[in-house]
């Protein structure tokens, strides 16, 4: 990677916890925003939005973490302009600003006349004393302030004039920067730089760049602003969000380091955005997209033969950046469109011997083109594939053996409706006969299976489903129609995929299942200690 421009700083305003809290879907609590803002503060990251002081999570959250303070990072609390009519000294939302204790306050105001006069109900007049007020108000507390101008290019498409005068008011009462935002996420690209360009000789104040993804330009939107001289970025991790989103930091961090070479983030943290996104993803309760620039588990994924091919001998020739440069690595999909290289590769990664024009060889890519005809994937099922070539390499040895399995479910008159499992199962020849209930079928099969196989195989306790996912191949054959089963496994140290398919869904669970137990029990076989009861000794 070249040497990063020494001259050039853009700093990075993370408002995860504000903005991204609005995303569908997420509640963070207390604790959840503590830990983000460490994370972030870890990484690198200038500024971390806490959220709005008047709200009470947020007025805790500014409590709770002057017990453990940012060690680089500057909190930042949030708020709107003073209220119409009411001096900011008199203000509640700045009092409650004032009282978490920040160097750095961000402040919106209206921008766009249309708002002002049919949402804050005000004349365009009062609209500026409102904006010069509040700012003024807090320099004189000695804070520092970041002035968003909200909706600034919608507001500046309808009334240049006005719009302007807003954020040069802002600037005459002393702010730090002032933010242009694409609060709609509307603007197209062209149109926002020339904006921009058109106003940034106005100002004298740096400015920074706060865009909305809803129509899929934030990144681009905020890159494009960068290059026209904004020294400040807003955004959110992972691109949360209301609506669409807001621009994603983490590919913002991913391009400037990497392909403009301007400084963000320290370099030495640079192989840590991956583990920051995915860390983020589950405190956040959601799923990180498979397909996100830089992070994603698909960004340097490979599955056509030739790019496969092309890969092994030179990298650059389909990846753009060496995937440790920001913590992700590359992975080669084994499908029947990738020929016989990955089977090579995951073979000698098992430590087995086999040569390309081997009968064994044909034997595996015949079996796999058979299976994925009959509806297996296994991109998303590397254990199944690992467990599926030592089978037909007859490398591989079950840990048990199933004898039979049930499932009931009960609706009680209380209304619940409890799946239970019964599961027979042979180990070492000692049979064992358990039964465990779940909130579903395939849960209550899960807890059945590990119930009848916890004194065998401790390890088995460290290992839980995180994901479950079911397809339907043949949609015309309605309830007959084969399904295919996606099952996400995870322990303390690794997550990994397994795939069933069948007719019957319970089935396709269960081949599953068992493929991911096997899979943990393969992975540690070296740490398994087996019990008296293991040895034949009830």
């Amino acid at each position: 990677m070249k040497e990063v421009n020494p001259v050039r700083l853009v700093k990075l305003y993370d408002t995860t916890l504000r903005d991204g809290a609005q995303s569908e879907g997420i509640s963070y609590s207390l604790d959840d925003k503590i830990l983000i803002a460490h994370k972030l503060d870890e990484l690198g990251v200038h500024f971390i939005e806490g959220g709005w002081p008047s709200n009470v999570k947020d007025e805790a959250f500014f409590k709770r973490i002057k017990k453990k303070p940012l060690r680089s990072a500057e909190l930042t609390a949030f708020a709107a302009t003073r209220r119409a009519e009411v001096g900011a000294e008199n203000d509640k939302s700045l009092k409650n600003v004032l009282g978490a204790d920040t160097k750095f306050v961000t402040i919106f105001g209206k921008t766009w006349d249309m708002h002002v006069k049919e949402v804050l109900k005000v004349s365009l007049d009062e609209n500026l004393k409102m904006i010069y007020d509040t700012v003024y108000f807090l320099r004189k507390k000695g804070r520092e302030v970041i002035y968003d101008a909200e909706h600034f290019f919608d507001a500046y498409r309808a009334n240049p004039n006005y719009a302007l005068k807003t954020i040069l008011t802002a600037q005459d009462a002393g702010c730090y920067n002032i933010t242009f935002c694409d609060t709609n996420g509307g603007a197209v690209t062209s149109e926002l730089i020339r904006i921009i360009s058109e106003v940034k000789n106005k100002i004298s104040a740096p400015f920074g760049i706060h865009t909305h993804n809803d129509i899929g330009l934030a990144v681009a939107n905020s890159i494009l602003a960068i290059e026209a001289g904004a020294s400040l970025v807003q955004g959110t991790f992972n691109g949360y969000g209301e609506r669409c989103g807001n621009a994603n930091l983490t590919t913002i961090v991913g391009i400037l380091k990497t392909k403009m070479f301007i400084d963000c983030i320290p370099d030495a943290k640079l192989k840590n955005l991956t583990s920051v996104s995915h860390f983020i993803s589950e405190v956040s309760n959601l799923k990180l997209e498979p397909n996100q620039p830089f992070v994603g588990k698909s960004a340097f994924a490979h599955k056509g033969g030739v790019h496969i091919n092309a890969i092994m001998k030179n990298p650059a020739s389909y990846e753009h950046i060496d995937p440790k440069v920001v913590g992700n690595h590359r992975r080669l999909l084994v499908s029947e469109l990738a020929g016989k290289t990955p089977i090579l590769l995951k073979a000698r990664e098992l430590e087995l011997e086999l040569d390309k024009k081997s009968p064994k060889a044909r034997k595996v890519l015949s079996l796999l083109q058979k299976l994925e005809h009959e509806g297996y994937q296994f991109e998303a099922a590397e254990a199944s594939f690992e467990i599926l070539i030592k089978k037909a390499l007859k490398k591989y040895k079950n840990f048990f053996e199933l004898e039979s399995f049930r499932v009931i479910i009960e609706k009680r008159k209380t209304g619940k409706i409890v799946s239970e499992a019964t599961v027979k199962v042979r180990v070492n020849n000692i049979e064992e006969h358990t039964s465990a209930e779940g909130d579903g079928p395939v849960n209550a099969l899960d807890n059945a299976l590990r119930k009848a196989l916890r004194d065998f195989y401790p390890a088995l306790s460290k290992m839980h489903l995180s994901d479950f996912k079911v397809r339907v191949l043949d949609e015309k054959a309605g309830t007959a129609a084969k399904v295919r089963v996606l099952i996400e496994s995870k322990d303390e140290k690794d997550i990994w995929g397994t795939v069933g398919v069948s007719e019957n869904i319970i089935e396709a669970s269960w081949q599953a299942l068992v493929d991911s137990v096997e899979y943990k029990l393969l992975k540690d076989k070296k740490d398994i200690h087996y019990l008296k009861k293991a040895e034949g000794e009830k």
